[in-house]
C-alpha cells in the first residue's frame, strides 16, 4: 500500500486523540498580560494539518506571538449561506503540582485524555481538525461553504483573536450566518432511556471591574475614621454575599420545561434550591443562569504593616442575563455605595438566539443517528465565548461540542479545574457526530 493510500485509510476517528494530545502539548497558557508563551506555535500546527489536507490556510497575528488561523472550505452549493466552526486554542494557566497528570503532557489514562485545555477547548479544535481532514482525504465537499476559525485569546476576552479579526478582517467572514462553537452539545443522562445533550443558545454578558475606594493616609497606631481598606472590604463583603433576584429569559425557561419534562415533574426556578438537587453536577452551569452575578476576585492595598494606605482596590467578575444590564449596573451601584469608584477593566454584551431553525435539526439528527436515547435541548451559558465577536457580524452561535459522557464525569467541573480530561470515546463520539453534522447542514 503507498503512502497515499496509507494517508486515505486514516480516519477522522482514528486521529482525534493524537491531534487532541498535540494540542495540549503545546503551552497556550493565556495570562491576560501577553507574559505567557503564546498562541502562534498552535496556530502554525493547525495550519499545518489544514494545509496536509489541501486548503489554504491563514496565520493572523495581532501582536507577537498571539496568532489565529483561519480557513475556507469550499462547499457543494457555494450561493448558500456559510456555516462558521470556530475554537480558541488558548487555555488558562495550569499549576502542575496540583494535577495527576501533568496539565501539558496530553496524557492518556483511564479512557480519558487529560490535560489544560481537553475540555476548554482543545477537544474541539481536534474534532473538528479531524473531520476535516477525514472529509477532504476522502474527497467529501460539505453542502455549503464551511469557515474554520482557530482562534487566540479567548480566555481574556478575545480581544487578540477573534474581536481582532472581526474588527480588522471581516471579509473573512463573508456570507456566514450562522456558527458553532464551545460548551454545548454535551450528554446529561435522566435514565438508561433518555440523555439529554445541552446546546447552547445564549450566554450571559460581562463587566470584569476594578472598584477603587480612596482614603486618608496615615501612620497604623492611630485612629482612622476614613481607612480605605475598612470602607473597600466592607463594600466587597455586602457584594459577595448578595443574591440577586432570580429571572428567567426565555433560554432557561425552555431549559426548565424540556428538563421537568425528562424528570416528569415541574421544575420551579424560584425553589433553585430543589431544582438545582436535580441536576447533578451540571447544577454549577445551570445555577448562575438563574440570575446576575458578582464576584470578588481580588483585593489590593497597602505597602507596610504600620501605614494606613490612601487606597484600596478590589476586582470583580460581573456577568449579567440578557436583557438585564441596566438593572445589574443599578444593583451594583446600590450595593457598593457612594464612595466605590467603580470602572470596567473588559466589559461585552449578553447574546441570545432562538433554539429552531435548519441548523438545530441538524444537530438533533447527527446526535439520534449516533445515540437513539438523544435529545437535544438548549440552555444558557453563564460565562461568555467568542460568540459575542461573531454576533457583531450578524452570526447566530451555538454551543456545539458533541460528547457522550459517563454520567459520573463532573463535566462542569472540568472548565478551568485541576485534572481536566475528555474521554477517548467521548472524543470518538464527537467526530461521528460532527460528520454527520455537516452532511446535514
Amino acid at each position: 500500500m503507498s503512502e497515499t493510500d496509507t494517508a486515505r485509510s486514516v480516519t477522522g476517528e482514528d486521529e482525534v486523540v493524537d491531534l487532541c494530545r498535540e494540542l495540549i502539548q503545546i503551552d497556550t497558557s493565556n495570562y491576560g498580560d501577553h507574559s505567557g508563551p503564546g498562541e502562534r506555535k498552535a496556530a502554525e500546527y493547525v495550519a499545518e494539518k489544514l494545509a496536509e489536507v489541501g486548503l489554504e490556510p491563514q496565520i493572523f497575528e495581532s501582536h507577537p506571538g498571539r496568532a489565529s488561523t483561519v480557513a475556507r472550505i469550499e462547499g457543494e452549493d457555494p450561493s448558500r449561506p456559510a456555516l462558521l466552526i470556530h475554537g480558541h486554542t488558548d487555555v488558562v494557566p495550569a499549576n502542575a503540582d496540583d494535577w495527576t497528570h501533568h496539565p501539558f503532557s496530553g496524557e492518556v489514562a483511564d479512557g480519558c485524555v487529560w490535560g489544560r485545555g481537553a475540555v476548554d477547548m482543545k477537544d474541539m479544535d481536534a474534532m473538528t481538525l479531524a473531520v476535516v481532514r477525514d472529509r477532504l482525504r476522502s474527497g467529501r465537499k460539505p453542502p455549503r461553504d464551511i469557515v474554520l476559525a482557530f482562534l487566540a485569546d479567548e480566555e481574556a476576552g478575545g480581544t487578540y483573536g477573534a474581536k481582532h479579526l472581526v474588527r480588522n478582517h471581516p471579509g473573512l467572514f463573508e456570507g456566514v450566518t450562522e456558527a458553532i462553537s464551545e460548551v454545548g452539545g454535551f450528554s446529561f443522562t435522566v435514565s438508561e432511556q433518555r440523555r439529554l445533550y445541552l446546546i447552547q443558545t445564549a450566554e450571559k454578558g460581562m463587566h470584569w471591574m476594578k472598584l477603587t475606594v480612596a482614603g486618608t493616609a496615615g501612620h497604623g497606631s492611630m485612629i482612622h475614621r476614613d481607612n480605605a481598606i475598612t470602607e473597600l472590604s466592607e463594600a466587597v463583603a455586602r457584594l459577595g454575599r448578595h443574591k440577586f433576584p432570580v429571572r428567567v429569559t426565555k433560554t432557561t425557561r425552555a431549559f426548565l420545561d424540556e428538563l421537568g419534562d425528562a424528570f416528569g415533574t415541574e421544575l420551579d426556578p424560584e425553589d433553585m434550591e430543589s431544582t438545582l438537587a436535580k441536576l447533578g453536577g451540571i447544577a454549577k452551569l445551570i445555577g448562575a443562569t438563574l440570575s446576575n452575578t458578582a464576584n470578588p476576585t481580588q483585593l489590593g492595598a497597602g505597602y507596610k504593616v504600620n501605614v494606613i494606605p490612601g487606597e484600596a482596590t478590589a476586582h470583580i467578575d460581573g456577568r449579567f442575563l440578557p436583557g438585564h444590564e441596566e438593572e445589574f449596573l443599578t444593583d451594583l451601584d446600590r450595593i457598593l455605595g457612594p464612595k466605590v469608584r467603580r470602572e470596567d477593566v473588559h466589559a461585552d454584551k449578553a447574546v441570545e438566539t432562538t433554539f429552531d431553525g435548519a441548523l438545530v435539526g441538524a444537530m438533533q439528527s447527527a446526535l439520534l443517528a449516533e445515540d437513539p436515547t438523544a435529545k437535544a435541548i438548549p440552555y444558557m451559558l453563564s460565562g461568555g465565548t467568542d460568540a459575542k465577536s461573531f454576533d457583531d457580524l450578524g452570526i447566530r452561535g451555538f454551543g456545539f461540542v458533541p460528547l457522550k459522557l459517563p454520567p459520573e464525569l463532573d463535566f462542569a467541573g472540568m472548565f478551568h479545574g485541576v485534572d481536566e480530561r475528555v474521554p477517548v470515546e467521548g472524543l470518538r463520539f464527537g467526530v461521528r457526530v460532527l460528520d454527520r453534522f455537516i452532511d446535514a447542514s
